[in-house]
């Protein structure tokens, strides 16, 4: 993203004691741009591994390898790296073929999984040790049915192929500039358009989220410290809730919008859904909320910082307001105006019914 190398720099401290030879395979993408950035940032040497399809101009200057993670790795044959980064992983026989052949010449394998990869109805507060997603037939290979289990199975993939030697990272949501989902961006976008904002439950309900920027310097961090393990990656350090959220967003976007909390009933009784209709939102109920209360305490002890959330929003509509206007026509995630402006009307018709005198 704009900027992202110099304020990644500042923050590291400049240029790395030693610099690595990083593989990074896919890294064209979301977090790989900005964690070629901050890589570069620190003087580092690159070299990206991909199918040419996805932004193929990107980083004229550094050294690309063309083939297919999914049986043509024979440009990456006899190559050295000290490090790799897996961005692209999501099927661990795909996984496991890469870092089986890297293995002999890679010192250091860092996999990016998943919060996904726990099993359902985990506990708040759980750390690195909760169970993981299960399948009921391992040979599949159904991403869109099996995300979080297969992540599971790609962390076990790597790390049978380069034993001690990989750090498997599992963020939650990834936001900001360059973030394809609209998952977060809904919500800087919509509160710049001001008015009178819906907002989700009564603002208590908990959320968690990284910025892309700040994972991507983390994991180079792990690089250069050759950390393994597994590590939780989502933020902030201190406990976030959906209140505290929107109101750095609106702090970060110069908004002067209203927000009208509507109770988690109203909303499920209407067919709205949490995280998709109002997106980073999962109500404190239903076995769900263990996933915005993930234990990150070991990835903040290993480095990982966050910058502030109102920060996130403001550089997150920036980036925004730079795409071509068919891609801002219409949000990938959250309300169209009409239903927002639906729902409105109906809760406050709701209110107003409920406290109007009654006759006798």
């Amino acid at each position: 993203g704009a900027g992202a190398g110099a304020a990644i720099g500042f923050r590291l401290g400049g240029a790395a004691e030693a610099p690595l030879r990083i593989l990074i395979l896919g890294g064209t993408s979301f977090l790989g741009p900005e964690i070629v950035a901050a890589a570069r940032s620190r003087g580092h040497v690159l070299t990206l591994f991909n199918r040419g399809k996805t932004n193929p101009t990107l980083f004229p200057d550094i050294e690309k390898l063309r083939g297919d993670r999914d049986g043509d790795l024979g440009a990456l044959e006899g190559r050295k790296w000290d490090a790799v980064v897996d961005t692209s992983g999501y099927v661990p026989r795909i996984v496991s073929a890469s870092a089986t052949l890297l293995a002999p010449n890679a010192r250091h394998y860092l996999f990016v999984s998943s919060i996904s990869a726990y099993a359902e109805g985990i506990r708040p507060g759980a750390d690195e040790s909760a169970p993981l997603a299960t399948m009921p037939d391992e040979e599949s290979e159904d991403v869109a049915k099996h995300y979080g289990a297969l992540k599971a199975l790609s962390e076990r993939a790597a790390e049978r192929a380069m034993p001690g030697r990989v750090a498997s990272v599992r963020p939650g949501l990834i936001v900001g500039p360059l973030d394809p989902t609209d998952r977060f961006t809904y919500w800087p976008v919509r509160l710049a358009r001001g008015g009178e904002v819906l907002a989700p439950g009564d603002g208590s309900d908990p959320a968690q989220l990284v910025d892309v920027r700040d994972l991507a310097e983390w994991i180079v961090l792990v690089l250069e410290r050759r950390l393994t393990g597994v590590f939780n990656a989502t933020g902030p350090e201190k406990r976030l809730v959906m209140r505290k959220l929107l109101e750095a967003c609106r702090r970060g976007v110069r908004s002067e919008a209203r927000l009208a909390w509507v109770p988690a009933d109203f909303l499920e009784k209407r067919q709205v859904a949490a995280w998709t209709d109002l997106p980073v939102w999962i109500p404190s109920r239903g076995g769900e909320e263990g996933l915005t209360s993930i234990d990150c305490r070991k990835a903040i002890d290993a480095g990982l910082r966050f910058r502030p959330l109102s920060d996130t929003a403001r550089d997150t509509l920036a980036w925004f307001l730079g795409l071509p206007e068919d891609r801002r026509a219409k949000l990938r995630a959250g309300l169209a105006p009409a239903r927002e402006a639906e729902l409105l009307a109906e809760w406050s018709a709701a209110r107003k019914a409920a406290t109007a005198p009654r006759g006798r």
